[in-house]
C-alpha cells in the first residue's frame, strides 16, 4: 500500500506476480483473469463509495499487460506484415476486454511465439484503469456526472485521461523513453477503451457485436435491403449467419421475427449480421460527411476489422457516365480535410489489389457483364471526396479545374476519409460508389429521379458489396493483409 498525492492510502488488488507464457490460449486465459480482478475491485469499491461516501482512500487497478523480450532477430517469411516485433528488445501492450478479443489475442500471440520461439509474459501494467471504463460492462451501473456524486470522483478514481490517449503509435510518432519497451500493439488499453464507449454512442450497438467485414454507407435506403438480405440467409440453415442485431441491440435469429422500430436513431446506426466465428458483416450507415466518416473509422478501428468498404452514392463527373454506373475507386484525391493533422495529403492511398479484385468480380456476378463489356456499367478511376456538400455551386474555375487535373470520375464526402483512414490504421479498403447524380451535367438529385434510381439499384449495389465481402472472408488473413500498409518500424500484432 503506498500514499497518494494527497496523503490518502492507495488500495489496490492482491499484486500478482508476471507469469511466463509459452501457449497463447493460456496466455489470454491469464489476461481475461487478471482483467476480471481489475474490473471486480473497481466496480465493487465504486458501490460502497457511492453508498458511503468518500472511502478516505485511493482505489486503483491496473489494466493487464503483454510482454515479450528477443534478443536476436526473428527469421520469419518475408511475405508476412504482421506477427513478429521488427527486432530484439522488450515490447508491450496493455491490454483491456480480453474476453471481447480472444480470438484476436490468441491468434496473435501464438504468432509471436511461433515466430521468436520465446515466451510471453502477462501480468499488471503500471497504466491505472479508469472506474468509467471498468463499469461500462457492468449492467445497471454508470458513473455520475462530475458534482453529481457526494465526494469529488478523481480524487477516489482514476479517470480517463486523454493526454494519454491517442493514436502517437499508429501516427509513427511514438517515441519509447530512453531504455523502456517499444509497442507491442497498435492501440493502448485506454484508447481502445475510450473506442468502445464511443462506439457504442455513436451506434447504439454493443462492440461485441461487430464483425469483421464492414460495410459504410452513406443512405439510409442500404440499411432495408441489408435486413431483407439478413432475413433471407437467416432462412438458410446451411448460409453459416447465425443473427441479425438491429440498432438498440435488438438481436433475431429467425426469418421472420420482428424488430421493434427505432424510437431514437443514432447519429451512425450499424447493423450486424453474424457468423460464429465473427467473420458475418457489419453495415454503417455513416450519413453525410467526412467528420462521420473519420469518427466511425476512428472507433472501429480499435476492431481490427479484416477489411471495411464505402458503398455509397457518388456524383459522376464524366459525360459517359449514367445514373446507377458504378465507379471503383483506385485513386483518391483527398479535399475532405480531416484527416490533414493525422495523415498529410502528400501521403499516397494505394489501390489494394484484394479489394480491388474481389468488388470487380463481385461486379461481374451481379450484373454479368464481364470482360471489356463491364465498362459499359463501371468505370475505374479516381474518386474525389470534399467537405462541401454544394461543391457545385462555387465558381467552376476552381474545384471543377482541379477535379479535371486530377481525372476524377466521381466525386463524394466519405470515401477518401475511409481509405486513408484505412490505410493510417492498418485496415485493408476499398470502395465501390454508384452514381446517383450528374450536377455538371444537368441531372441533379431530385425527389422523383431518386426514387426510380433508389428501387432499382440499392439492392444490387449492396450485393456487390456483400459479395465482395464474402469472397474476401474466404482469403487467408495473411494474404488479405496487405505489407503496403505496414511501416519501416511496424507493431507485431495487427
Amino acid at each position: 500500500m503506498n500514499d497518494d498525492k494527497q496523503g490518502l492510502p492507495v488500495l489496490t488488488p492482491t499484486p500478482s506476480a508476471p507469469r511466463s507464457f509459452d501457449d497463447a490460449k493460456a496466455a489470454v486465459a491469464h489476461l481475461i483473469v487478471l482483467y476480471e480482478e481489475a474490473t471486480a475491485f473497481l466496480c465493487d469499491n465504486f458501490r460502497l463509495a457511492m453508498k458511503n461516501g468518500h472511502p478516505n482512500a485511493r482505489m486503483r487497478a491496473f489494466y493487464p499487460q503483454i510482454s515479450v523480450t528477443t534478443r536476436s532477430f526473428a527469421q520469419i517469411d518475408s511475405r508476412l506484415s504482421f506477427g513478429y516485433v521488427a527486432g530484439p528488445g522488450t515490447f508491450t501492450a496493455t491490454i483491456t476486454r480480453p474476453d471481447l478479443f480472444k480470438s484476436y489475442l490468441e491468434q496473435q500471440i501464438g504468432l509471436l511465439l511461433e515466430n521468436h520461439k520465446v515466451p510471453v509474459e502477462i501480468g499488471p501494467s503500471t497504466t491505472p484503469m479508469p472506474v468509467h471504463f471498468a463499469v461500462a460492462g457492468t449492467g445497471g451501473m454508470t458513473v455520475p456526472q462530475e458534482g453529481a456524486a457526494k465526494f469529488t470522483l478523481r480524487d477516489v478514481f482514476d479517470v480517463p485521461d486523454l493526454t494519454t490517449t491517442n493514436d502517437d503509435i499508429v501516427n509513427g510518432t511514438y517515441v519509447p523513453t530512453e531504455g523502456g519497451p517499444g509497442a507491442l500493439a497498435p492501440f493502448t488499453a485506454q484508447r481502445v477503451d475510450y473506442s468502445l464507449a464511443r462506439l457504442a454512442h455513436y451506434t447504439a450497438t454493443d462492440p461485441g457485436h461487430f464483425q469483421n467485414h464492414v460495410l459504410f454507407t452513406n443512405y439510409q435506403f442500404y440499411v432495408s435491403e441489408f435486413e431483407a438480405f439478413a432475413r433471407s440467409v437467416l432462412a438458410d440453415p446451411d448460409s453459416g449467419y447465425t443473427s441479425f442485431v438491429s440498432t438498440g441491440d435488438v438481436e433475431i435469429t429467425h426469418a421472420d421475427a420482428p424488430i421493434p422500430p427505432t424510437m431514437k436513431m443514432p447519429q451512425m446506426p450499424a447493423y450486424h449480421l453474424k457468423r460464429a466465428d465473427g467473420s458475418g458483416i457489419t453495415l454503417v450507415n455513416i450519413g453525410v460527411g467526412p467528420s462521420n466518416a473519420k469518427t466511425a473509422t476512428d472507433h472501429i478501428a480499435v476492431l481490427r476489422p479484416h477489411a471495411w468498404i464505402m458503398v455509397g452514392h457518388c456524383a459522376g463527373l464524366r459525360n459517359s457516365q449514367s445514373l446507377g454506373d458504378f465507379v471503383l475507386a483506385h485513386a483518391y484525391l483527398r479535399e475532405d480535410k480531416v484527416l490533414d493533422d493525422d495523415l498529410p495529403v502528400w501521403v499516397p492511398i494505394p489501390a489494394l489489389a484484394e479489394i480491388q479484385i474481389a468488388l470487380e468480380t463481385a461486379v461481374e456476378k451481379e450484373t454479368e457483364f464481364a470482360g471489356y463489356d463491364l465498362k459499359r456499367v463501371m468505370r475505374t478511376g479516381t474518386v474525389a471526396s470534399l467537405d462541401n456538400r454544394n461543391w457545385e455551386l462555387r465558381d467552376h474555375t476552381g474545384p471543377v479545374q482541379r477535379l479535371s487535373q486530377s481525372r476524377a470520375v466521381a466525386l463524394d464526402m466519405e470515401s477518401a476519409t475511409i481509405a486513408a483512414n484505412g490505410f493510417r490504421f492498418r485496415v485493408p479498403y476499398g470502395t465501390l460508389l454508384c452514381i446517383s447524380d450528374k450536377p455538371l451535367h444537368g441531372e441533379l438529385k431530385l425527389p422523383g429521379m431518386a426514387s426510380d434510381f433508389y428501387k432499382t439499384q440499392v439492392a444490387r449495389h449492396l450485393m456487390i458489396g456483400i459479395r465482395a465481402m464474402e469472397s474476401l472472408r474466404e482469403m487467408p488473413l495473411e494474404r488479405i493483409h496487405s505489407r503496403k500498409l505496414r511501416s519501416f518500424d511496424e507493431t507485431a500484432f495487427l
